[in-house]
């Protein structure tokens, strides 16, 4: 590709040398022309309209001698007339036949053209005109000469026939040539560090673009330049780094996704051969003891609930990804939504030893939103830190308001999270211990869907944390709502959001 081009600039810049030379050429040409005629026809007039020459002709016409005497004057004045004997003669004709009497011309050539000039000045007329265009060969001039007693008389004929003009056409010829040839080789010159200079970033973004179509987006193009190649350039740099971070994050999310179909088929599958095989050992034991019984009955309601909250985590993200999650926008009392949840959880933390402190600013605000989703937030956060902190632990949930926003947070004395995984405890499917989440019956997705809704509300979610040292989750929302359920207060309404960074 670059040959091809690199070719074509010096086929196009030699073409561009040979236009404009044979433009010049011509010009030229014409131009010389037109200022030797001019020259020619000037140069007549003035010596037979400001000198003595016509008197003197007139003077001798009726003498019997008349075409010596006139042969001597015209000699005499042959300098001003530019007669050179070689390119440029006089003849002295006769008016009547139009035959030579006497000539300039070495030669002695009697055979002459008679021209429009000598046919006026045979008529008596007397113009001061120079005959002939750029297309004929010569240039001439005609005066008729008449004695005062003589009616027949004569015709002074002056014939340039351009050899000067021809030679030096033919010396610019050459020159052209030769600039020609120069410009040729400057031309070619200027190609090559043209093409080099264009064609280098092209070449190195025809290879780039190749290695791109194998895959590899690592190379990049050496940028030298402001003008538009560099900035071409740069934008290809930019072009290619942005697609090899997409094609990292989209295997980064087809990773993620291949992990989550594996941990939610283990998940579901769990819960299902449990369920089976108590079933089977029921139907199976006609004898079995009601104790047994009723405890294998509460082992398959349980696997049957931690189920169905798999299917409800997996459906609340497929309506987050599809924007068809619905919001019941009402204003209601955040105080008492922490205390529920507070309520509802106290029992299991009881049970695992733990305890859980509660303490709320005096009469918090009532605030704008989604009472149920909001209540889910605070119910998966709490659940998490009742999941890892190990037993005989302590969680603490504060709340309060700072200007226009309220702040929840669940602080507990748990396993915390290392500082690698910190930053992404919030993707979806992402769990940073895999197998302990497994045991602890989680899929990952609690913060994610937490994220999700906080977002919608208008505010923020966030986590500080270190392995071995507990964690903090605080959450911040706006007392007025955020932008995700601006409009009229309707409760029951369905309102749509469709969450940046799908993964669905």
């Amino acid at each position: 590709m670059s040959r091809s081009l690199r070719v074509k600039l010096i086929f196009i810049m030699l073409l561009i040398i040979v236009l404009l030379m044979t433009v010049v050429l011509v010009f030229l040409i014409l131009g010389v022309q037109d200022v030797y005629m001019a020259q020619f026809e000037s140069q007549m007039t003035s010596v037979f309209e400001q000198t003595e020459i016509v008197r003197e002709l007139r003077s001798v016409a009726d003498r019997a001698d008349a075409i010596p005497r006139m042969d001597d004057i015209l000699r005499l004045f042959s300098g001003l007339l530019g007669v050179d004997q070689r390119t440029r003669n006089y003849y002295i004709l006769d008016r009547v036949t139009g035959v030579v009497l006497e000539t300039s011309d070495p030669e002695r050539n009697t055979r002459i053209d008679i021209t429009s000039n000598i046919l006026h000045a045979m008529r008596g007329d007397d113009p001061y005109v120079t005959v002939g265009s750029r297309a004929e060969q010569h240039m001439d001039f005609a005066i008729p000469i008449i004695g005062s007693d003589s009616e027949a008389g004569f015709v002074v004929y002056i014939i340039d026939n351009k050899q000067t003009v021809q030679s030096l056409n033919a010396a610019m010829f050459s020159l052209i040539l030769v600039a020609v040839f120069i410009g040729f080789v400057i031309a070619v010159a200027i190609s090559l560090f043209v093409s080099k200079t264009i064609l280098s970033p092209i070449q190195g973004m025809t290879k780039a673009a190749e290695a791109m179509a194998d895959g590899d987006f690592s190379r990049k193009i050496k940028v030298e330049s402001d003008d538009e190649i560099g900035i071409l350039a740069r934008t290809f740099n930019d072009m290619a780094s942005q697609i090899e971070t997409m094609l990292e994050e989209l295997k980064n999310a087809e990773k993620l996704r291949r992990e989550f179909v594996a941990n939610v088929s283990h998940e579901l599958r769990t819960p299902l051969t449990s369920i089976r095989t108590y079933a089977e050992t029921i139907s199976d034991t006609p004898e079995i003891p009601s104790e047994t019984e009723e405890e294998f009955l509460r082992v398959i309601i349980n696997e049957s609930d931690r189920m169905t909250k798999i299917v409800q985590d997996l459906l609340e993200l497929s309506r987050f990804d599809s924007g068809n999650s619905k919001l019941v926008v009402e204003r209601f009392s955040i105080e008492k939504s922490v205390r529920d949840v507070y309520a509802a959880i106290a029992l299991e933390a009881r049970k695992r030893g733990h305890v859980l402190n509660l303490e709320l600013e005096w009469r918090m605000p009532m605030i704008k939103g989604d009472r149920a989703r909001i209540e889910q937030v605070l119910m998966n956060i709490i659940t998490n830190a009742l999941k890892y902190t190990p037993d005989g632990g302590t969680i603490d949930i504060y709340g309060g308001k700072l200007r226009d926003e309220i702040w929840i947070r669940i602080e507990d004395t748990g396993i915390g999270i290392p500082a690698e995984d910190l930053a992404r405890v919030f993707d979806r499917f992402y769990r940073v211990d895999k197998a302990r989440t497994r045991e602890s019956g989680g899929t990952g997705l609690g913060l994610s869907i937490a994220r999700e809704i906080v977002t919608i509300h208008g505010g923020d979610i966030s986590v500080e944390s270190a392995a071995g040292e507990g964690t903090v989750v605080t959450v911040t929302l706006p007392i007025e709502g955020g932008a995700g359920i601006e409009g009229p207060e309707l409760k029951g309404s369905g309102r749509s959001y469709r969450p940046r960074g799908s993964c669905f």
